[in-house]
């Protein structure tokens, strides 16, 4: 049973005066089929920079994606059940295509979770202790930790036995690192040459 989470928004009524729109359990949640025990649980959404607060509608319903738009937010929880639980059965590359994040995973990384996002990332942990893991070293983030990830390459690692829970802000950004690198590497698209219409002239000049 996945971790489940209160989340009260505000509004506005008709009036203009303001109000408790939703108050109950989050209710978008997402399972990982091919990662046994990780769970994403979506509690809002913004699109743009700045951000609009006009409307009552629910911004965090729909499909889950890992990362948001380029000028948006997310506010998610994820619950990382132990290691021992998923990450020898886990398939990385159908987890992340799932969540429309196939260009994420480091396929030259000897960790099938090793990843990146075009993002800045506020990782504040709630519940447990998790190893977050960069190229070269690792750090363990127990219960008040927050990590501030500014679009690295990472992994996680649950290594108790007891999950963990994590509230994130993902924060579009520019990609650096490895992300910026393979966009400078795709080869360019050469732009199509003008439509000749010295032929079409002419016509137009018979025509008169």
């Amino acid at each position: 049973m996945p971790y489940r989470i209160r989340r009260v928004v505000t509004g506005h009524d008709k009036d203009g005066k303001s109000k408790i729109l939703m108050d109950g359990l989050a209710p978008n949640i997402l399972e990982m089929a091919s990662m046994p025990g990780v769970a994403l649980t979506d509690l809002w959404r913004t699109k743009t920079s700045p951000a609009s607060n006009i409307g009552n509608a629910d911004t965090a319903t729909g499909k889950i994606k890992l990362e948001p738009p380029e000028s948006g937010t997310i506010l998610r929880i994820v619950e990382f059940p132990p290691d021992k639980a998923w990450r020898d059965t886990a398939n990385a590359a159908t987890a992340f295509k799932s969540i429309g994040a196939g260009h994420a995973p480091d396929h030259a990384s000897g960790d099938p979770m090793m990843h990146t996002t075009a993002t800045v990332d506020y990782i504040i942990v709630l519940q447990g202790a998790i190893y977050a893991i960069m190229d070269n070293e690792e750090t363990l983030l127990e219960q008040g930790d927050i990590l501030i990830q500014r679009g690295t390459n990472h992994s996680w690692s649950v290594r108790g036995d007891e999950p963990c829970i994590v509230a994130a802000v993902l924060v579009g950004a520019k990609p650096v690192g490895r992300l910026a690198r393979a966009a400078k590497a795709k080869p360019k698209s050469r732009p199509k040459a003008p439509v000749k219409r010295k032929n079409a002239a002419k016509a137009v000049k018979r025509k008169k």
